[in-house]
């Protein structure tokens, strides 16, 4: 028993040591860097650096940086009331759930009279609520239609000709002739939500005190337009409903030609390049096509730089914010790492006009557009965005919900078509692998339309909204 306490004491004696060596560190750190200390969580690639540059012309401000994506770890904080950054990137989409429910800092008193027309109509549109700014844009997403030149040349097809759905829809066509389709989509919610935009679709509209939200999928022009162009073309089997964007699959099939094109926000030539590398030189981009071939566009992705309610360093985390999004180092650092600017300035310069080629993950330069000049035609499609579209103040709960109501009309949709091939079989007297007729299907699920599938989005969207409180219409 004495050796027992004789360890005891040994061990706690060392523990109280290391306790004091640790303490006094702190204390002598504490008198040589009285840095503010700011938290920032982001996934964007280039922080790292853009940091470094900060705090260099920010000698009194220690930026300490958490790569991380996602929501569900910042409800969590913020839940719990602890550990909740200073600084957070968000989502243009999930921004005004966090707006909405006070937890971003109003910066419009921090932000000076230029900055309205510093930024690109879509993106700063999308940090505005109620007339007030709750964060400051750090790229954009502005869509464009990026399609496999070499693929599209076999069919006959000129991507330069496509100017409105129809277009679309008679190319669609002619590819499908060669065994190729003309796009995937399994169901969604950021692709379907970006394309009832760029259909001049409004079904969301929230209050000015953002306590009223009204949603109206079954209704809106915009979004009964888009749906029924989109029914159409699954209906005929001219989309590959069965393969998710960004699945293994989806891009073997897009390095084997077999997917040949793809609606995508401006962010996409850097992650074309380093998920099908194989493709380089094959690919181009052209302008959307629209309903009627007027030209308008809408954003797919995009974030803001946001400051949170509850940090105790509002100061220091607004400058880290402006520097990031509205320094003209800042941006030039992150627009070099791959992202999509959403200042006019950049936008409109020679350098990124001019640029030919995607920088890979080794620092080399590769032509993936064939030499074409990606970025003149990205830029024109910021241009074209158009403003007033709404997100829900509960978006990120609508777009998980999405795969479990209109993303299940995908399944159905596909079904639907097996079921038709497959009657077309019988009818034609065609009969299985061991000589035996071929047996109808029989899943009335199966005919289940799009329109359902937003029909039951609509109705988890208004029970969960009132849950939360929201007055619903």
């Amino acid at each position: 028993m004495r050796m027992i306490g004789r360890h005891i004491r040994r061990t706690a004696a060392a523990a109280l040591a290391a306790i004091l060596t640790v303490a006094l560190a702190a204390c002598g750190q504490a008198e040589t860097d009285n840095r503010t200390v700011i938290s920032v969580w982001s996934w964007e690639p280039s922080m790292g650096k853009v940091i470094q540059q900060f705090e260099k012309a920010n000698p009194d401000i220690r930026v300490e940086w958490t790569n991380i994506s996602g929501y569900d770890n910042l409800n969590a904080a913020i839940q719990d009331g602890y550990g909740t950054p200073d600084v957070a990137q968000i989502e243009y989409y999930a921004l005004m759930q966090y707006a909405v429910s006070g937890q971003l800092l109003d910066l419009t008193d921090r932000i000076g009279s230029d900055y309205p027309n510093f930024y690109t109509l879509g993106t700063w549109s999308s940090v505005q609520l109620a007339g007030r700014t709750y964060g400051l844009p750090m790229d954009s997403g502005p869509m464009g239609f990026f399609y496999n030149k070499d693929v599209f040349d076999q069919a006959g097809v000129d991507a330069n000709q496509i100017k409105t759905w129809d277009d679309y829809y008679e190319a669609a066509k002619k590819l499908k002739q060669i065994g190729v389709y003309i796009a995937a989509d399994a169901g969604d919610g950021s692709f379907y939500d970006a394309m009832i935009w760029l259909a001049g679709g409004r079904p969301f509209h929230t209050s000015l005190d953002g306590k009223t939200v009204t949603i109206d999928l079954d209704e809106d022009a915009g979004t009964q337009r888009f749906t029924e162009f989109w029914q159409k073309m699954i209906d005929e089997d001219l989309v590959d409903t069965t393969t998710a964007t960004w699945s293994d699959r989806w891009k073997r099939r897009v390095g084997t030609g077999t997917i040949a094109s793809v609606f995508s926000g401006a962010w996409m030539p850097s992650l074309l390049l380093a998920n099908v590398p194989g493709a380089a030189g094959l690919w181009r981009v052209a302008a959307m096509p629209t309903h009627d071939g007027t030209p308008t566009n809408a954003e797919n992705g995009g974030s803001a730089l946001a400051v949170l309610q509850r940090t105790r360093k509002p100061d220091a985390a607004y400058r880290f914010v402006d520097f990031v999004s509205h320094d003209a180092q800042g941006i030039a650092t992150r627009v070099a790492g791959g992202a999509f600017p959403a200042d006019y300035t950049t936008l409109n310069s020679s350098e990124f006009l001019n640029k030919t080629t995607i920088t890979n993950e080794n620092g080399l330069e590769i032509p993936y557009f064939g030499g074409q000049k990606f970025n003149r035609v990205l830029a024109e499609a910021a241009e074209d965005v158009s403003a007033g579209y709404q997100y829900l103040p509960f978006e990120v709960y609508a777009r998980s919900d999405f795969k479990n109501t209109v993303g299940k009309a995908y399944s159905w949709a596909s079904s639907f078509q097996a079921y038709q091939r497959r009657e077309a079989q019988i009818e034609q007297g065609m009969k299985d692998a061991k000589g035996n007729p071929l047996k109808s299907l029989d899943d009335p699920g199966a005919k289940v339309a799009l329109a359902s599938g937003l029909a039951r989005w609509q109705k988890d969207l208004k029970e969960y909204g009132f849950n939360q409180g929201f007055t619903i219409k």
